[in-house]
């Protein structure tokens, strides 16, 4: 896991222009640093290591292959390196380290680009051919490690991990990306296209590369999809969906164990992360080993908030050593400049606080590799919405029987009430065409911020996607590639690597989501139940407890009780923020922010949006 970096010119650059790129986050990497350059110094190449396998200096990036032909700076882990390093010394390459950077190299000179589709695991490279003087760079499947790129005023293009890699460049100007600011304020969302909300910086999504190529004082760039979910059903039973799942998803777990330095668990007290912990307390029992598994927890003070009771249910019923840490509103504020620092964009939710929290504790703790559930819910329908677009699929299927009894099942377990049912059921079947039209909750409304300074159009979400169909798999695609998943990915990323510790996530092996997604939509979602495979096939590895737990929360933090309780804070921190919007943000927000604290309206993101927003704004200047 690294912070890389790489300049691709029409002309010669200084190599210390480099170096300030990977300076700027050596927090990624403070285990070691390298800088290249090639043909004449107009590509160069850079790194922060943070040193997971191999921690000699053999693992030293940039790192060169077949004679120094192929350069590259790389930030990730492809967990099937070994068993890749098998198959290509059988066909005779011969590696003088033991990194899966190196088998990258081989793999990329053995397959080229097809080689992406051989790697099991996270990455975003930049790798230089010297021969061909071609640039290649990728990014994984599902975008779990960044790879953002910005084009220079010289015509050259630079690549980051980070979007305030490009602060250092010449010609460098902070400005807002109206469109998708407007997409944040309005819908709280972000990373659902290839635009971020820095005007000109742009980001390989997740399955995609680019080759960029050069002559004379031409720089190219051509970008293509590389990866797509392949269109394929399961053909067995219930059961035997279960038993594939569970051997799929250990394998997963025991890849991402493969590391030289300690390995940790994130520990929610959900399903998710104690099926994690409780599958690699299992591997770990059939070893000769004393040293417990190390797991970490934010937990809240706030009853309606505090999901200890359940992590500490795995923790009884397994042997680990337990961290947690109680993510209090009095460092909130004096935490939130360095937050937003590390994310380069504003976040919708104080959730990042708890989760910045949790890898802290990590850090102090010793460990520098964590395992993490996330996702798990966008494969597998874990959220409150998928009630309305399974009841939308089995009504257009015309399985009616089956609607009813699921209607009244989801009321009967108390999920949502009859009114929230029939919203969402509604919402699921109304074509994207008419999504304008229809009214909006004040959550998903653009009324308290000006469209016009922004210099965007309002464009529903919904629309941004094509056509929506009413059924399960449909929308988890669009979960795990656009409105969901990718934002999740982004602040886990800036906030594990803000505290040199790489992040692994073993629901996003690509095997076990094509298999999820080839599944029949009753085996993740029926009779009011979510993650029915997940939950069948973790019996007799988690708590009983935690299998039939039935809400949703996953690191939260109280943030509307702080809201209620410290009011004056919030307010203050709200009025100098929409000041600092330059009239973006109208005062209308600050008017129902008083009648919400006076009872006379309803908690919602906004407010928080509104904060972080104005926050980021006086970082930009």
């Amino acid at each position: 896991m690294c912070g890389i970096a790489a300049l691709i010119n029409t002309k010669p650059t200084d190599g210390a222009l480099i170096q300030r790129m990977t300076d700027i986050v050596s927090y990624r990497g403070p285990d070691g640093d390298g800088h290249n350059g090639f043909d004449g110094n107009r590509v160069w190449l850079g790194q922060r290591r943070l040193a997971i396998i191999d921690l000699s200096n053999a693992g030293r990036e940039p790192m060169s292959y077949k004679n120094e032909r192929y350069w590259i700076t790389y930030n990730g882990e492809v967990y099937n390196y070994i068993e890749l390093r098998r198959e290509l010394e059988a066909v005779g390459y011969v590696f003088a380290s033991k990194t899966d950077t190196e088998v990258v190299l081989a793999a990329y000179d053995y397959w080229g680009t097809e080689c992406l589709h051989r790697f099991n695991g996270m990455w975003a490279f930049v790798l230089y051919d010297t021969l061909t003087k071609r640039t290649f760079a990728a990014r994984d499947r599902f975008g779990v490690k960044p790879l953002y790129y910005y084009q220079t005023t010289d015509g050259g293009f630079a690549f980051a991990s980070e979007i305030k890699q490009f602060s250092v460049l010449p010609g460098w100007r902070y400005s807002m990306n109206g469109q998708r600011v407007a997409d944040f304020l309005g819908y709280a969302i972000s990373d659902h296209t290839d635009e971020t909300m820095y005007d000109g910086v742009l980001q390989l999504r997740g399955g995609e590369c680019a080759e960029i190529t050069y002559e004379g004082q031409n720089v190219r760039l051509e970008k293509r999809r590389w990866y797509s979910f392949p269109d394929t059903q399961f053909d067995g039973t219930y059961e035997d969906a279960t038993k594939q799942f569970l051997n799929i998803f250990t394998d997963a777990v025991r890849l991402r164990l493969r590391s030289d330095v300690p390995v940790g668990s994130c520990l929610s007290g959900g399903l998710d992360s104690s099926s994690i912990v409780c599958l690699l307390h299992d591997m770990l029992s059939t070893q000769s080993t004393t040293v417990l598994q190390k797991t970490f927890s934010a937990y809240a003070r706030e009853k309606a908030y505090d999901e200890s009771r359940y992590a500490e249910e795995v923790i009884r019923a397994i042997r680990v050593e337990a961290h947690h840490v109680y993510p209090d509103f009095e460092t909130l504020f004096d935490t939130l400049d360095t937050l937003l620092w590390h994310q380069d964009e504003p976040f919708g939710s104080a959730s990042i606080y708890a989760q910045w929290h949790v890898f802290r504790l990590a850090k102090s703790g010793g460990v520098t590799v964590m395992l993490d559930g996330q996702g798990s819910d966008e494969q597998l329908a874990g959220y409150y919405p998928f009630y309305g677009t399974r009841l939308a699929e089995l009504m257009v299927r015309g399985r009616w029987i089956r609607l009813v009894r699921e209607i009244q099942k989801t009321i009967r377990e108390g999920h949502v009430n009859r009114g929230a049912v029939l919203r969402r059921l509604i919402g699921a079947l109304i074509p994207n065409a008419w999504m304008p039209f229809m009214p909006s909750d004040s959550q998903s409304s653009n009324d308290w911020f000006d469209m016009e300074k922004l210099g965007a159009r309002s464009i529903h979400w919904r629309q941004q996607y094509g056509e929506f169909k009413p059924d399960v798999n449909t929308a988890l695609r669009v979960q795990l590639t656009r409105t969901n998943l990718p934002m999740l990915l982004h602040w886990e990323d800036r906030n594990s690597m803000a505290h040199s510790i790489e992040a692994r996530v073993p629901f996003l092996d690509y095997r076990l989501v094509e298999f999820t997604l080839s599944l029949p939509s009753d085996h993740k979602i029926s009779d009011a139940t979510t993650k029915r495979v997940l939950r069948d096939s973790m019996r007799g590895y988690v708590p009983d407890g935690i299998i039939q737990r039935r809400d949703k929360m996953g690191f939260v933090t109280p943030e509307e009780h702080w809201v209620r309780t410290h009011p004056d804070a919030f307010r203050k921190q709200l009025s100098s923020s929409i000041e600092r919007s330059g009239g973006v943000i109208r005062s209308s927000l600050r008017d129902d922010f008083d009648a919400m604290i006076a009872g006379k309206k309803a908690y919602d993101g906004r407010y928080w949006r509104g904060i972080v927003f104005g926050k980021w704004v006086r970082n930009l200047l």
